[in-house]
């Protein structure tokens, strides 16, 4: 085993007057609450988190922002209001000797600081381009399906999916084993169900004649009990996890690394695959339960943190796949979204967060600041069969400003449901570069964004969660409203009087409902805009 030598720890402190503090952001998307000083620090690591937070203040206002420019390897943060002081103190720490540290005092919108503390890591480490593939609507199987797949399961979906507007097709956990039970037993093969998928290749090359990208998942992290890799790999694993009937495997090990790589590398090489769904990437960051042993190491560890093996696992696979694809599709997932993956993704997709329009919509706004060059993707939308279109126009609303991802048999939608699914994807398709590439501004982080914004050029977009005004500021020539509330007045603010302006509204399905070339002599516009539905106004 090479050598690692001592690391010295290095540690940062610094305090605020915790003065007129409202919410506390990072990008684990959990409560916005001042968190007290006491409180467990977190860790943030190449397979999880970021090193990033921010105070606000009212008005959204960012009254400290810091990014730590440490991309790999773990960094310890302490933060939270000091109860005896009223002060509000944050500390770092991590393996030295040299640290840089961003703070951001100027007091401007907090996602502002945040987004420009994401621009500073682009400078600190390589990037790439990504494809415009990997912002299109995505049709994944896993809510629809389960593990209860075949290929024609698959194909029937994707042929109904293509005509949407769904440009990718996710094929999730199912297609290695003919098993229906909610296990990770069989992974680590990495080899097509015999019974479900006897001819993978050619299941593939069915699926993208539809025009559609295909891509396959896998759990890089997982070794399963009953997989033949268990007993190759043997020796080589971090921990059982026997909840899971998995083993976690050790990415220092070069024979874990050369395993992996050859099995999902097999996929886009031997399958025709356009890319990959990574998951569970951030269980390598597992801590041991209190009690239990502690993870072991691979005899074979090449490197000191489990973190930096994950990069070196992560760029030998990228090389591997851009060698055979080099326009791959890699799907990443929250928690693991720091800027050291950027190299080894092309999108980054919400934590699962099935039913729930609240959390997704926070989740994919949160990653919206902290991705840097990535695609957002939203958890896969997914309802009941009886759900309502204005309620399904809701969902694709809640994440107007990621790429949506949807799940659901849609062979079992009715004209209403399809109507509305097929509106919005349209909306995401036709104003992608406003609502996906825009500068976001998501408004209120203690209310869980209320009002979302984007900006780009002279373009503008809402989407409103609440019954809330929204505001439109500087010169304009398209504003969209997505009104996702049950208050259906929608009122627009000016910070000048507009003069004339076309107005369009559109029910969830897209259909009209006004449409007039309206004198604006004042600064406020009052339109009714149903539930789901949207407004549009061009001047």
């Amino acid at each position: 085993m090479a050598p690692f030598g001592a690391r010295s720890q290095l540690r940062i402190e610094w305090q605020l007057p915790c003065t007129g503090a409202t919410a506390y952001w990072t990008p684990n998307t959990n409560a916005r609450w001042l968190p007290p000083s006491w409180a467990m620090p977190r860790e943030a690591s190449l397979p999880k988190g970021a090193p990033v937070g921010s105070l606000i203040g009212a008005g959204d206002r960012a009254l400290c922002t810091f990014a730590v420019g440490e991309l790999v390897r773990p960094v310890t943060i302490g933060e939270g209001a000091v109860e005896e002081t009223g002060r509000f103190a944050w500390w770092t720490e991590h393996d030295g000797p040299r640290s840089s540290l961003r703070l951001d005092l100027t007091g401007r919108h907090y996602a502002d600081t945040i987004r420009e503390s994401a621009d500073w890591w682009e400078t600190l480490a390589p990037v790439r381009t990504v494809p415009d593939a990997a912002f299109e609507p995505v049709f994944c199987t896993w809510y629809a399906l389960h593990l209860a797949m075949a290929a024609p399961d698959v194909e029937r979906l994707a042929a109904l999916a293509a005509p949407l507007g769904f440009r990718s097709l996710i094929v999730d956990d199912g297609w290695q084993t003919d098993e229906r039970s909610r296990s990770y037993a069989t992974t680590g093969d990495w080899r097509p169900a015999p019974t479900d998928f006897p001819d993978f290749a050619a299941h593939v090359g069915r699926v993208r004649a539809l025009g559609l990208n295909y891509l396959l998942w896998h759990a890089l992290p997982f070794v399963g009990d009953r997989s033949d890799a268990a007993q190759e790999l043997a020796g080589h694993t971090l921990a059982h996890l026997p909840q899971l009937e998995t083993h976690l495997l050790d990415p220092r090990s070069a024979t874990v690394r050369a395993h992996q790589v050859e099995r999902l590398a097999a996929a886009v090489e031997q399958h025709g695959v356009d890319g990959l769904k990574v998951d569970f990437v951030d269980t390598f960051a597992r801590k041991p339960a209190p009690g239990a042993p502690p993870n072991t190491a691979s005899p074979e560890a090449d490197c000191a943190t489990v973190a930096e093996g994950v990069q070196k696992l992560l760029a030998e696979l990228d090389a591997r796949l851009r060698a055979t694809r080099p326009d791959v599709l890699v799907e990443h997932r929250q928690d693991y979204l720091g800027p050291g993956l950027w190299p080894y993704a092309t999108m980054v997709r919400a934590a699962d967060c099935p039913h729930n329009a609240v959390e997704n919509r926070v989740r994919t706004a949160d990653l919206r600041l902290t991705a840097g060059p990535l695609a957002v993707h939203a958890d896969p939308l997914t309802w009941h069969p009886g759900e309502s279109p204005e309620q399904i126009a809701v969902l694709l609303q809640s994440v107007l400003f990621a790429t949506p991802q949807v799940s659901v048999d849609l062979g079992a939608q009715d004209a209403g449901q399809l109507a509305a699914l097929a509106f919005w994807l349209r909306v995401a398709e036709e104003h992608r570069e406003l609502l996906q590439r825009g500068e976001l501004r998501p408004h209120r982080p203690e209310l869980a964004y209320p009002l979302i914004e984007a900006a780009r050029g002279r373009q503008l977009a809402f989407g409103r969660y609440a019954p809330l005004p929204v505001r439109a500021h500087g010169e304009w020539e398209l504003l969209l409203v997505a009104n996702a509330d049950q208050d259906t007045l929608v009122r627009v603010e000016f910070d000048r009087v507009p003069g004339p302006v076309e107005l369009l509204v559109q029910d969830c399905r897209g259909g009209e409902v006004a449409r007039a070339q309206t004198p604006v002599a004042g600064t406020e516009l009052a339109v009714r805009v149903p539930t789901g539905g949207l407004l549009t106004l061009r001047r």
